[in-house]
């Protein structure tokens, strides 16, 4: 196994000052935020609201704690970011360009056609994209097999990262991964569920109760985190615990994430129908006028100096 710098390798910022992570992921979040409505607005639709509000974990897993390349996005001894919700693409699409991966300006190319960046996340189409997700309860069961593929091959260190949304924890197939994955002790495996509570049906607690959630995953024998997931610092020492507490072996990890849809766009986040969202053509610079006030009343005066 190998894990030394190669060429263009972007390590983890975990031997920085915490204020300095934090300022830095923030600032990553408004960019992707504000990349998800660059696309919605190309295509005046999309899963808007399930992008922005996991805009905030999404900054920190790819500008904060993977190894990555972003010029070799297959690079050998990378991190895996596996995205099961394959209707969040756009956030993913954004993140991407923000790690340097893709280029920015693609992202209003998003789900046209021959575009890179469909609708649906596809491996096939772009640089970056693990896995083909959007049959929903199948992501955990391929993060299973990829971080025990790894330690067959004798690379345990890469960890590999599994995002699911709370309406996934319905499938029988997601518990059915959770079990497998302590059994084989795959310690280099970390779930990141997105508890936003809806789902296409209505809300997730009307079509089916799935509390309490820590609990329910430490009695598949995990270790269970659950944090804001818009509080960026809660959500850095999460990830840090889960990496420290990485390894080949021993029990996997899940990050709890409560979020709200369209987070960080009050005329989004006050949206009855927010599963998948047709904006008015006028509506989006208002969007990003409103995305842009509340990321800059965030700053401190010593910030905007």
């Amino acid at each position: 196994m190998s894990t030394s710098p190669q060429p263009g390798m972007r390590a983890p910022m975990r031997d920085r000052g915490l204020d300095v992570r934090v300022k830095s992921a923030q600032e990553a979040a408004y960019q992707i935020r504000m990349g998800v409505l660059e696309q919605g607005e190309a295509q005046g639709e999309g899963y808007v609201g399930q992008a922005l509000g996991a805009a905030d974990l999404l900054a920190v897993a790819y500008t904060d704690q993977m190894h990555l390349d972003p010029a070799n996005p297959d690079w050998e001894d990378r991190d895996r970011f596996l995205l099961s919700i394959g209707h969040y693409a756009l956030a993913v699409y954004s993140a991407l360009a923000e790690a340097g991966t893709i280029p920015r300006e693609e992202l209003t190319t998003y789900a046209a056609d021959g575009s890179r960046l469909p609708m649906s996340g596809m491996s096939t189409y772009t640089p970056g994209m693990e896995i083909s997700g959007g049959s929903l309860g199948h992501g955990l069961g391929i993060a299973v097999g990829t971080a025990l593929g790894l330690r067959h091959q004798g690379r345990g260190r890469p960890l590999v990262l599994n995002l699911l949304s709370d309406g996934e924890l319905d499938e029988g197939s997601t518990w059915e991964a959770a079990m497998s994955a302590s059994h084989f002790q795959l310690g280099n495996l970390i779930a990141l569920v997105d508890m936003n509570g809806m789902q296409a049906d209505g809300r997730t607690e009307d079509v089916m109760r799935n509390e309490p959630q820590v609990e329910r995953w430490e009695s598949f024998g995990w270790h269970a985190q659950r944090v804001d997931g818009h509080d960026v610092e809660a959500l850095i020492r999460a990830f840090d615990e889960a990496a420290e507490g990485a390894s080949p072996t021993g029990r996997p990890h899940v990050i709890i994430c409560d979020t709200v849809l369209g987070k960080g766009v009050p005329m989004l986040e006050s949206r009855e129908k927010l599963h998948f969202m047709k904006i008015a053509e006028e509506e989006w610079p208002l969007c990003k006028e409103q995305l842009t006030a509340g990321h800059r009343s965030d700053e401190t005066e010593e910030d905007v100096r």
